[in-house]
């Protein structure tokens, strides 16, 4: 499937914020591929498609990743929305026809991050934090600026705040996969 008719049937399946997001995102991604010499297209697609299962409710999602051998989590039981990442790469598969590995991987992983995340999964993970629509995250300027200069240290801030806020308000939602990360990036 061709980039308009994924960016077509993504914009009829999110709400109109959701998909403005996910331009935010693409923008975003492209513009951090260019920095970093990553692979635009790859970038394009990955961000285009990091929340096409957004809206599957949460018993969907769930069978979903039981259907296709996905494993969950406790912190993805307990919050079922966190399941989101690894049905988009699910839907980018066999809903829009991705083939490619790295694509479906940075989308699997744009929410909780892994350790020693590849460029492009890391380009996603910060464009998903930093677009432009988002306004509520702590620090967002410093981030958007330092997101050209260092994307290693962008990721390692951005998963602080994340495990700084879910210790603090919604520890059981914590993925063992963000604190894993966190400390990956913490000690690079």
């Amino acid at each position: 499937m061709k980039y308009k008719e994924i960016k077509n049937e993504i914009k009829s399946s999110l709400k109109k914020t959701r998909f403005e997001h996910t331009m935010g995102v693409v923008k975003t991604a492209v513009r951090l591929a260019e920095i970093y010499g990553c692979d635009r297209k790859k970038a394009k697609y990955a961000a285009l498609l990091h929340d096409c299962a957004k809206y599957l409710l949460d018993q969907e999602k769930i069978e979903m990743c039981r259907r296709h051998d996905m494993p969950i989590s406790p912190a993805e039981m307990e919050n079922p929305s966190l399941l989101h990442a690894k049905c988009g790469a699910i839907m980018a598969r066999d809903t829009y026809g991705i083939e490619d590995e790295d694509i479906l991987h940075s989308i699997m992983v744009h929410t909780t991050g892994v350790p020693d995340m590849s460029l492009l999964d890391q380009i996603v993970f910060v464009a998903d934090y930093i677009e432009p629509g988002r306004d509520k995250a702590p620090r967002l300027n410093e981030l958007r600026k330092l997101a050209e200069k260092d994307l290693n240290q962008t990721t390692r801030l951005i998963l602080e705040d994340t495990v700084s806020y879910l210790r603090e308000y919604q520890p059981s939602h914590m993925d063992p996969t963000t604190a894993a990360a966190c400390q990956f990036y913490c000690e690079k």
